[in-house]
């Protein structure tokens, strides 16, 4: 995803100027030239499932982990349409008479002066663009972008346009979908966020700083046949003073020295500022309860805990969750971002730059490197502010958990404890309690009692024999302070002490889907 650098205000930190005379030119993808791509491409069959068809559920896997090997032997019966494969998928050079063939009615001839194509030799071409399927349960898309180091053979330009890699999927498997008038794209790069978006939104609009990443989009755009307003600008800039309803930013997350290698990762800020810059000011942008969904990384310093820090990026009036996904050592984490740039780390080049990063981090006492997702809507409510490990694997988009989480945000936000006291709620059936029992001299005694949430992120909440036997009792019939009443009656229990440790075990538990109100969240939050 492609830089959305802004000019300076009063609450940017100073950066270096950008050098926008570095970096690749801007392609000549036209209309014309793209109506007649897309027409060739449906006729090929060059779709997701076409692709899938052809190269079969094991060789597509391995192709996903960098193994072209049995993809090149898969398509090699597959005519026109395993041509495209081997161009755009394999970065294979193929015999002109096949790309004519495959590209018809596109000539070679525009389509290599459109930078599609690039001449090997006098009778074979090379792709000049990755220009691939990408697909969701609705449908394909193709999107356009520069190749990769593998495909080039060498490393990536400054101005390099990302192709759609696992940061890209994961913002959008963490992006709710639910319908909106207007979305924002913050630094859009190859467009890919834009596609999602144009499922469940009205009107979009996509910036980055760019030239190039603003061509390649408009043209994924275009081949897609796809209305977006494109902006050209840093940061906020190109946007200044408008509202949207959803906002989402793949912004250059990438953390360290304050310079711009590639744009596509480096903001030219130093350390997190350029994550914090974008969680400081988004919020502004939004509409009265407006949602932004971004990835972003935050440094981990000295012996400061990670939420202290990210919350102190938060302006006023913003409910936010921020979910930490994992936390990188240094010296893997500047091993990681050269190879991706298609620097050997072992190079003279990779030990030079590896050494200034490693002693920038050493001299800024940074011992870790956290990533992740960070959810914010504004608010004229008291604000909620959750920061959340969540590193454990899951197979469940967050886009709808984040959505939910904001659902039931709503719902507890207007209650107080006596409020949520006289509410009946429920266990839902995708919660259940896991109990380890160890031998002891009277028998099998329960050491460990777990409650898990099957579905969503997979919460997890350790539970002591009072609190499992309060929650045995929530099926929506009876009131919490009624149950409360009871379970002290049971077990001798003083009631205001049950209380007082009931309301904030249960807010958390609603928070995170565990407990639900009987009538329903929607029903629940009109009160």
């Amino acid at each position: 995803m492609n830089s959305p650098h802004s000019s300076a205000d009063n609450t940017t930190p100073s950066r270096p100027q950008r050098d926008t005379s570095a970096g690749a030119s801007v392609p000549d993808l036209t209309p014309d030239v793209l109506t007649r791509l897309r027409e060739a491409f449906r006729r090929c069959g060059y779709d997701a499932d076409g692709v899938v068809s052809v190269l079969g559920g094991a060789a597509h896997a391995a192709l996903g982990r960098g193994e072209p090997l049995p993809a090149l032997h898969a398509s090699s019966g597959a005519g026109q349409l395993g041509a495209l494969i081997r161009l755009f998928l394999l970065g294979r050079p193929e015999p002109a008479d096949s790309v004519v063939a495959a590209f018809a009615p596109l000539s070679t001839d525009d389509a290599v002066a459109a930078g599609i194509l690039v001449p090997e030799g006098d009778a074979a071409f090379r792709a000049g663009l990755d220009i691939r399927p990408h697909g969701d349960d609705e449908g394909s898309w193709w999107v356009i972008a520069d190749l990769d180091s593998d495909h080039s053979g060498r490393p990536v330009d400054r101005e390099h346009v990302l192709g759609v890699g696992h940061a890209s999927l994961s913002l959008v498997r963490a992006t709710s979908r639910r319908p909106v008038g207007s979305l924002l794209d913050l630094g859009t790069g190859n467009g890919v966020q834009v596609l999602h978006a144009a499922r469940h939104a009205e009107r979009i609009t996509a910036t980055d700083v760019s030239p190039r990443a603003l061509a390649l989009a408009r043209a994924t755009f275009t081949l897609n046949e796809l209305d977006v307003e494109l902006l050209e600008g840093e940061w906020f800039t190109p946007v200044a003073r408008r509202k949207f309803d959803q906002i989402v930013c793949n912004p250059p997350f990438v953390v360290g020295p304050p310079r711009v290698d590639f744009t596509y990762r480096d903001s030219g800020l130093g350390g997190d500022d350029a994550s914090a810059l974008v969680v400081r000011q988004l919020p502004s942008l939004l509409t009265d309860g407006g949602v932004g969904q971004l990835l972003a990384s935050w440094l981990h310093v000295g012996d400061e805990d990670w939420s202290d820090r990210v919350t102190r990026w938060l302006p006023h009036g913003t409910d936010a969750w921020f979910v930490q996904r994992d936390v990188a050592d240094p010296a893997l984490y500047v091993g990681t971002w050269l190879r991706d740039a298609g620097i050997d780390p072992r190079s003279p080049e990779g030990l030079a730059k590896a050494e200034a990063w490693l002693e920038w981090f050493a001299a800024h006492d940074v011992r870790g490197i956290g990533f992740g997702f960070v959810t914010l809507r504004k608010t004229d409510g008291t604000p909620t502010i959750v920061c959340e490990d969540l590193r454990q694997a899951y197979d469940d988009p967050l886009g709808a958990e984040a959505a939910a989480w904001l659902d039931r945000v709503d719902w507890l936000r207007p209650r107080d404890d006596e409020a949520l006291l006289g509410t009946a709620l429920r266990v839902p059936d995708t919660v259940v309690l896991e109990r380890i029992d160890a031998p002891s001299d009277e028998g099998w005694e329960p050491t460990v009692r777990r409650l898990h949430r099957i579905d969503g992120p997979g919460w997890q909440h350790e539970v002591d024999e009072l609190a499992s036997a309060l929650l045995a009792g929530c099926r929506g019939m009876l009131p919490l302070e009624d149950l409360l009443e009871l379970l002290a009656a049971a077990h001798g229990e003083d009631v205001d002490e049950l209380r007082d440790a009931a309301v904030p075990m249960v807010r958390e538990l609603v928070r995170h889907g565990m407990l639900e109100p009987a009538d329903g969240w929607q029903e629940g939050a009109q009160r």
